[in-house]
């Protein structure tokens, strides 16, 4: 594909768009696969009742993932997005059998290294190639409906294998819904999906924004837009790696079915994800700064209640809120990325946040189950909320009101700040 032939834009490029919509549905549905059923999958099949071991499975997810969206980003442009989403859903194929037969919890573990390794590949991969193909003003509605597909996913096959598992058991049959997502999300990636570089070179060619001079310090710690969105996105999935582990759990304990408890479980992601299709489109007109700072707050006054609460209706109220907190900021960090950073950059900074949100799902599970094992689940809820409220504080007071690419467009400022006793 030439420069000359392709065009920018959501409308010029729908059918390619659609194609990776349906594409990221399977991508979520791999996470759906494991949401619901793996924390009693581990008491159950192998005897295993701490919860710092039943999360050491999201540990080895979230390492896993982290690494592999910072390398997706940085080998986007070498390698060409497409063999990178294929290779990743290569890896996903062995995971439903590992789980199957499965002889020990090690297997499990192994099982989810594979799972973060292919989610970084493929998750990433489909957001840089949506990017790729849109225009900036549609950046966030492109972000909404790529992660409502996704999360919207995770809830249906949540739901899924609760109700799955609740009438046949725990295994082998919930993971049966993982064979054929795999095989799908191969199918339809290798047949129909084309690979979007053509795009970043069209773009490129005329666009005069300034580079960062180190995109992963930048990124991480220096640019106040940039280090404002990776710190909320590392305590988004600090808190999700918790909700994921300790929310199965903790209905248990209630004595909720399976049935209900996929239901708990799967309104939080579905909220979620629906929500994304009018959160990606909110974020390309209102204020990024201000939903950052109001969805990172919902966050974690739903987490903060979730102790206090008993009835299934609370529950799943507070699901549904967590939910669209949730849905508040995950286009928006994606979109406000692509809005600061020059297109050569974009996949590299793209990875480099997604190293930091994911590496919440570790953190999340090794400090959630050491404080669960140690003080209580209560007090793990208090203190995951607690720090997910001191997030939005880091977005309210640090991330300036404005979001414009580093340095402003002026080339000048740029030389200043390279040179500056120039």
């Amino acid at each position: 594909m030439n420069n000359a032939s392709v065009q920018l834009g959501l409308k010029e490029n729908w059918k390619q768009f659609t194609i990776l919509v349906i594409v990221n549905a399977f991508v979520g549905g791999m996470i759906g696969m494991e949401r619901t059923i793996i924390p009693q999958f581990a008491e159950i099949e192998f005897g295993i009742a701490s919860k710092t071991a039943i999360l050491s499975f999201i540990t080895a997810f979230g390492i896993t993932k982290a690494i592999a969206n910072y390398y997706t980003g940085r080998l986007a442009n070498r390698f060409g997005r497409k063999k990178l989403l294929l290779f990743g859903w290569v890896l996903a194929m062995p995971i439903p059998f590992i789980l199957i037969y499965a002889g020990s919890w090690n297997w499990v573990i192994f099982a989810n290294v594979l799972l973060g390794l292919s989610q970084g590949l493929t998750w990433s991969s489909t957001v840089v190639m949506k990017i790729d193909l849109v225009r900036e003003k549609n950046r966030g509605l492109a972000m909404g409906l790529n992660e409502f597909a996704g999360y919207f996913a995770v809830g249906v096959v949540a739901f899924l294998t609760g109700y799955v598992a609740n009438q046949y058991g725990i295994t082998p049959y919930p993971f049966y819904l993982g064979i054929f997502i795999s095989l799908a999300g191969f199918i339809l990636t290798a047949l129909w999906v084309k690979d979007t570089r053509a795009f970043v070179h069209k773009e490129t060619a005329t666009d005069t924004s300034p580079q960062l001079e180190n995109v992963f310090i930048e990124t991480s710690f220096k640019n106040k837009t940039l280090s404002s969105v990776a710190q909320a996105g590392l305590i988004n999935n600090l808190n999700d790696g918790m909700i994921w582990g300790l929310l199965p759990i903790i209905l248990v304990s209630l004595n909720y079915n399976n049935e209900n408890i996929g239901i708990i479980t799967a309104i939080y992601p579905t909220v979620w994800g629906i929500g994304q299709l009018f959160t990606g489109k909110m974020s390309d007109h209102y204020s990024k700064k201000a939903m950052l700072f109001w969805g990172m707050l919902l966050q974690g006054l739903a987490i903060l209640l979730i102790p206090v609460s008993h009835e299934f209706y609370m529950l799943a109220s507070l699901s549904a809120v967590l939910g669209l907190g949730t849905a508040l900021v995950y286009p928006t960090f994606l979109s406000t990325i692509a809005q600061v950073t020059s297109p050569k950059q974009r996949a590299e900074s793209i990875g480099t946040f997604r190293l930091w949100r994911d590496l919440g799902y570790a953190f999340g599970a090794v400090i959630s189950g050491i404080t669960a094992d140690v003080f209580g689940i209560e007090y793990a809820l208090l203190l995951i909320g607690g720090l997910t409220i001191l997030s939005s504080l880091v977005i309210q007071f640090r991330m300036p009101r404005k979001i414009s690419p580093p340095f402003g467009n002026d080339k000048r400022s740029v030389r200043k700040q390279n040179y500056p006793n120039r």
